[in-house]
């Protein structure tokens, strides 16, 4: 992803790429509580399809913020983890989260509103 107009990305655009879409930072905060295999991660993101897991973690692991790890084992094992640059991530991430935890009942309440 670098070249000579990396320095015209915006910071935003270039974290809105990583994180961009449903499911990449519901897989930050699941990752965050320490390494995962694919199907405990399925178990805790209900709704996902195990294609889109697939994606956006390999989406992920390209960006260089989820770790995979096969294990040498019968049968094979993988865990997924948060890189450094992931676990930074998380951290920049949780005042989000704590902005949409305060806020939550008067978001979905304009959402509800705006709906009807």
């Amino acid at each position: 992803m670098s070249s000579d107009t990396d320095h015209d990305v915006c910071g935003m655009s270039v974290a809105i790429d990583v994180v961009g879409g449903k499911w990449r930072l519901h897989l930050i905060w699941v990752l965050a509580a320490g390494p995962q295999r694919f199907g405990q991660i399925r178990k805790l993101l209900t709704g996902v399809s195990e294609k889109v897991l697939a994606a956006n973690l390999r989406q992920l692991e390209a960006s260089g913020v989820v770790h995979r790890e096969v294990y040498a084992e019968v049968p094979p094992r993988v865990e997924y983890s948060l890189t450094p640059l992931g676990r930074e991530l998380d951290v920049a991430l949780r005042p989000l989260e704590a902005w949409g935890d305060k806020n939550r009942h008067e978001l979905l309440g304009n959402l509800l509103a705006s709906a009807g």
